[in-house]
């Protein structure tokens, strides 16, 4: 993943201005087995996501595909590189499109609004796949600064 800097969250309010923005690739060709290992992390093993024969043959999705929240996890990973892992105070989102094996992610961060007194930003975040399409589209703040820890 290159975000530019250091990718540990070493961006300070001089260094970013409404309408700065960056872009990472956040997975690249996203497998059934990634999927699974997720399902295990999360204790979600919900057939769509896990069983090919049940998501194809019993629901009638073209196969199995990722959790949400894997999604959001993965854009959240790209917030927190750019900005450290303390950094983010708010995040949300929609879900726009599913993601399917095979998928590549890439995630488009942009400042939308600064409020240098609080050394907040505002961030506006979207996920798009391999073909363009949106799978997650949301909302995070930032602090600007903040110490690179969980």
């Amino acid at each position: 993943m290159t975000l530019g800097g250091d990718g540990r969250g070493s961006r300070t309010l001089d260094q970013i201005a409404v309408g700065s923005s960056w872009s990472a690739v956040v997975i690249r060709n996203l497998t059934r087995g990634q999927i699974v290992q997720y399902a295990g992390a999360s204790g979600d093993f919900n057939p769509l996501h896990t069983d090919e024969p049940y998501a194809t043959q019993v629901a009638g999705y073209p196969s199995v595909f990722a959790h949400g929240m894997l999604t959001m996890a993965l854009t959240g990973t790209a917030i927190t590189d750019l900005f450290g892992a303390g950094s983010m105070t708010r995040f949300g989102g929609r879900f726009r499109a599913q993601v399917w094996p095979d998928d590549t992610l890439t995630v488009d961060v942009r400042v939308v609004d600064l409020e240098p007194g609080d050394a907040l930003a505002s961030l506006e975040v979207t996920t798009t796949n391999q073909n363009q399409i949106v799978v997650f589209q949301g909302t995070a703040t930032v602090t600007i600064g903040a110490p690179n820890k969980v």
